[in-house]
This record gives structure tokens, C-alpha cells and sequence, in this order.
């Protein structure tokens, strides 16, 4: 089992010990990303902005593997606010044609950054 590190610049560096993506063979591991803009480490304050680019995030390391978030079999969705799920689910679900990954959905107490938003995803070729 060989484990290759997919890092690309269109979405945020790591802020730890820790690579963006790891492939391990049909399985791609995308770390939690967070709403931070790749180039000029912005973050939006609404929660339908900073879903938007969670997502835009998540699409860049899928791209880089030759992915897209159709490949996406399993999602965990971090919130600091369980009250905004409703408008996380509504853009969430416009990302997929297809079947949608299974996924769950928690409130945390804090996220990195003071974000409202972070999401994980396992894709698979």
C-alpha cells in the first residue's frame, strides 16, 4: 500500500501537521477544509459564503485527483451553529448529480479560525 500526498494550490495550505489529501489506492482522504480563500486567505462571514467555498475547496483537491464531487462516497459536516443546517444541506446537495455520499452533520463548539463551517470527504475513483 503505497499512500501518495495530492496538495494543489487552489485550495487552502494546511495550517498543521497535516497533507490536504491522501490517496491510497481508489480512496482519496480530503482533510477538513475550512472557508479560507487559496490566494488571499480570506474568509467570507456568512455561512452560505463560506460553504460556497468549502466547496469550491473540496472541488480543487478532487480536481487535482482527477475527481469531482461525484466521486464523493462519504462527507463530515462541522458546524458551530446546528441552526444553519438548512442552508448548508440546500448548497451541500447542488454539488451532486448523482447518488449522495452518506454524511453527518455535527455542531461543534469551535472550528480553526473562528470559521462557522468545516468538511471532510473520503472520494473514491
Amino acid at each position: 500500500m503505497s499512500k501518495n500526498i495530492i496538495n494543489t494550490t487552489k485550495a487552502p495550505a494546511a495550517i498543521g501537521p497535516y497533507s490536504q489529501a491522501i490517496k491510497i489506492n481508489n480512496l482519496l482522504f480530503i482533510s477538513g477544509q475550512i472557508p479560507v480563500h487559496p490566494s488571499t486567505n480570506e474568509i467570507p462571514t456568512g455561512i452560505e459564503e463560506q460553504t460556497q467555498q468549502v466547496m469550491k475547496n473540496i472541488e480543487a483537491i478532487l480536481k487535482k485527483a482527477n475527481l469531482t464531487c461525484n466521486n464523493i462516497i462519504k462527507s463530515t459536516i462541522f458546524l458551530t451553529d446546528i441552526k444553519d443546517f438548512g442552508i448548508v444541506n440546500e448548497i451541500y446537495a447542488s454539488y451532486f448529480s448523482e447518488i449522495f455520499p452518506a454524511r453527518e452533520c455535527v455542531q461543534v463548539v469551535a472550528l480553526p479560525k473562528n470559521v462557522k463551517i468545516e468538511i471532510s470527504v473520503i472520494a473514491s475513483e
